[in-house]
């Protein structure tokens, strides 16, 4: 099964990094927290302090199968402007390996310029970072290997989209159920 990374800076949203974090944990699917920051740690946006698992420095990219940007400000613009972040974006892309992110993070993927043609959603009032995207407001995308959502209302059915890519739907179904997600109808 692949290993996930879900890359964090200072000033993320913590429900959409720990939610997916939790979900994707809960699917038996590893995950690790790495900081673009240079630190252990990073500070959300709502001043929480979340212990990471590595530093982007110290992981081996290609032993990943996937990564997830949660969105937050300024965490999103801090995820923007490291090469490391944008590069790997790139490479994972042409890889065919998951590219996902939610909120502010999938400018991101439109700076990187991998969303031409393709479906996206973002955070209201941030679709002009979609570059090259088809616009949508439904609260998870999921257009070949690249998962966008909108935000923090939005961070399980993102995860449980995640799990879905790298499982199947039954089991992320089934895991809804456990954590008793049931969305309106």
């Amino acid at each position: 099964m692949a290993k996930l990374m879900i890359c964090m800076a200072d000033g993320c949203e913590e429900v959409e990094a720990l939610s997916v974090v939790d979900i994707v944990r809960r699917a038996r699917i590893t995950i690790d927290m790495v900081s673009v920051n240079g630190a252990d740690s990073v500070t959300g946006s709502h001043g929480i302090v979340i212990g990471m698992d590595k530093k982007i420095e110290e992981a081996d990219i290609d032993a990943y199968g996937g990564i997830i940007l949660p969105g937050g400000m300024p965490g999103t613009n801090h995820l923007k402007a490291h090469p490391a972040v944008t590069d790997t974006v790139k490479k994972f892309y042409k890889e065919n390996k998951l590219v996902a992110a939610i909120c502010a993070a999938p400018t991101v993927l439109g700076y990187a310029g991998i969303l031409e043609g393709k479906n996206a959603t973002c955070y209201p009032g941030m679709e002009d970072g979609l570059t090259g995207a088809s616009k949508k407001a439904d609260p998870v995308v999921r257009d070949g290997n690249i998962i966008t959502s909108r935000g923090v209302g939005t961070a399980i059915p993102f995860g449980l989209e995640i799990v879905s890519y790298f499982t199947d739907e039954k089991t992320a179904s089934q895991l809804a159920e456990q954590i008793v997600f049931f969305p309106k109808k």
